[in-house]
């Protein structure tokens, strides 16, 4: 028999990390949620019961289950009907997970306004373009009735700041892609651009006839003239904030 001596090459993998009792129990928890195995809305059972059949200790679960919670996985409600939640999980979760992180980074100095606005405006230009060429007839009729309602609301108008998030999230909408429509919602929400304005009559003036150069260009199927508008109307709206945020 001939036993070669030479080098026998790296060790075979038949290990894996072990993982600490909280992670194994997030793990499969998680792991539950993703799978459908539990359903969005779903009570999960007691907390007793989880440790039970865990068999780890009720700290342990709690750890669990607090970062399954800031995952937007399952949600704790108190009282006596209360307990813990599976939470929907589905596109629009997309955007409750990156509004939470967003808001906490900037809150935190990590990052900054200019940076989100920018992101924000790179994914507006694809979200009116593939709305050019996919909006429904509902949608068009809908984004339709909000630039009306804009034209007759005055800068004062408390309604002002949510018909700008209808316009812009219906188009990300429009575009057909939920998951861009959903980072767009998100980062509309977090940089909230009239929040952030010094709403004079002039400044909504020219914001209502952005928005009805971007509607047509939407209406016509012409995403280059839609792209030219949304880039036009952001573009503006960042001069006016800087301008606002300096002054």
């Amino acid at each position: 028999m001939t036993i070669n001596a030479g080098d026998p090459g790296p060790p075979k993998v038949i290990g894996q990390k072990v993982m600490r009792p909280r992670q194994q129990v997030e793990e499969t928890i998680r792991q539950a949620i993703l799978s459908g195995e539990l359903k969005s809305g779903e009570l999960l059972p007691p907390e007793v019961e989880l440790a039970r059949q865990f068999n780890v200790s009720r700290t342990t679960l709690r750890e669990a289950l607090r970062v399954l919670t800031s995952q937007h996985l399952i949600t704790k409600v108190p009282g006596a009907r209360g307990g813990n939640f599976v939470q929907s999980v589905d596109y629009q979760s997309i955007g409750a997970a990156v509004i939470g992180a967003v808001d906490n980074l900037m809150a935190l100095g990590n990052i900054e306004f200019d940076e989100v606005a920018d992101v924000r405006q790179q994914l507006e230009v694809p979200s009116v373009r593939l709305a050019a060429a996919h909006r429904s007839d509902e949608q068009l009729a809908e984004l339709t009735a909000i630039v009306d309602r804009q034209k007759s609301a005055s800068v004062d108008d408390p309604d002002v700041a949510d018909l700008d998030r209808q316009f812009h999230t219906l188009i990300a909408t429009a575009s057909g892609n939920r998951v861009l429509a959903a980072l767009v919602a998100a980062l509309h929400h977090v940089t909230e651009p009239v929040h952030y304005l010094d709403l004079s009559p002039d400044v909504g003036r020219t914001t209502v006839k952005q928005h009805q150069a971007i509607l047509r260009a939407i209406a016509k199927g012409n995403g280059d003239a839609g792209e030219k508008a949304i880039v036009e109307h952001l573009t503006y709206l960042r001069k006016h904030i800087s301008a606002s945020s300096d002054a």
